[in-house]
């Protein structure tokens, strides 16, 4: 019977966060920039940490992945602010603690967001840091304010292939109710055969936040706003405007991460092909003008994860 209880328990623990992550505690304090987009008003969340010691004059912001929040980048946020830098980390809207509205989700009106919000912190310059999904949002906000960009810093980006070319096409709601049926265990299953080459027990908090939302009773606008961030990635590539980019450019690379947008909709022997980032990485540094290629061994999608002290090390040389 107890050994039962502390089962129901730890079911509730994993089902209990908020569609805002209102009790999942960000290693620093988070402020609101409020924002109307499309009639509706909105908050979008973020930190801006200090440096640590001298400041240096300089800022990084930092952009999280599809499936996380600026709660993933402590190491990153300890190692920079280490150094002098000050750090900007926002959630975008639909993630995190931001609001989650149901709008036309886009790349330029996220990078039209992180540009209001450095407007209203006076920041003129900054280097741009992107994982994941936060990499084409960096390859847009480049392309579209490359004044402000003094370099662009990409972490295992999505995009660096269109999915639209070889991913069976679903409708936002079609993938609404894929998202419906999100659990757990779908979660857990998913970044252990997604994210990393070998998994560790520090990685259940990641699974903890991630799937503690669908406890929620408010989890349905969760799972809408993932279909149509998912539609966003899908039909807004960014792969055929990486030779337009002005700025430095250092693509940070995982070898074994193998991320396709829309993998389970595929075969086997198309998944072979396609998402092979030992491949991706060099072909994606080519057409970025002098580009510079850092690849990681035994590494998946996540290298400040997986491998943080490789990485931080890499980030930080090449500042």
């Amino acid at each position: 019977m107890i050994l039962v209880i502390a089962v129901i328990r730890m079911s509730l623990a994993q089902d209990s966060l908020s569609i805002t992550l209102e009790n999942v505690k960000y290693p620093y304090p988070v402020q609101f920039l409020p924002l109307k987009i499309e009639g509706q008003d909105v908050r979008m969340a973020y930190m801006d940490v200090k440096p640590a010691g001298v400041a240096n004059g300089r800022v990084v912001i930092l952009f999280h992945g599809k499936n996380f929040g600026g709660y993933y980048w402590t190491n990153v946020i300890k190692a920079l602010t280490a150094r002098g830098y000050r750090v900007i980390v926002p959630d975008q809207i639909g993630f995190g603690k931001s609001s989650k509205p149901f709008i036309h989700y886009s790349f330029h009106q996220f990078a039209r967001n992180n540009h209001q919000l450095l407007d209203s912190l006076g920041i003129k310059k900054v280097t741009v840091l992107g994982h994941s999904m936060g990499g084409m949002l960096a390859t847009r906000f480049t392309l579209m304010y490359p004044e402000m960009v003094e370099k662009l810093l990409l972490e295992d980006p999505i995009g660096l292939e269109d999915y639209r070319t070889f991913v069976p096409y679903t409708s936002a709601e079609q993938d609404y109710q894929t998202e419906l049926k999100t659990t757990y265990q779908s979660v857990k299953k998913y970044y252990q055969t997604s994210y990393f080459t070998q998994w560790k027990p520090q990685y259940d908090e990641l699974v903890r936040i991630g799937a503690g939302v669908t406890g929620s009773a408010d989890f349905p606008r969760y799972a809408k706003v993932a279909a149509l961030t998912f539609e966003m990635i899908y039909e807004q590539p960014v792969c055929y405007e990486f030779g337009l980019i002005k700025v430095p450019t250092v693509l940070f690379i995982g070898k074994q991460d193998k991320t396709i947008v829309g993998k389970a909709l595929l075969k086997p022997e198309v998944q072979a092909q396609h998402g092979q980032y030992a491949i991706l990485g060099p072909e994606t540094a080519k057409k970025i003008p002098g580009c510079k290629l850092i690849e990681f061994d035994n590494c998946g999608h996540i290298p400040h994860w997986e491998v943080p002290e490789l990485f931080l090390k890499a980030l930080v040389d090449n500042l």
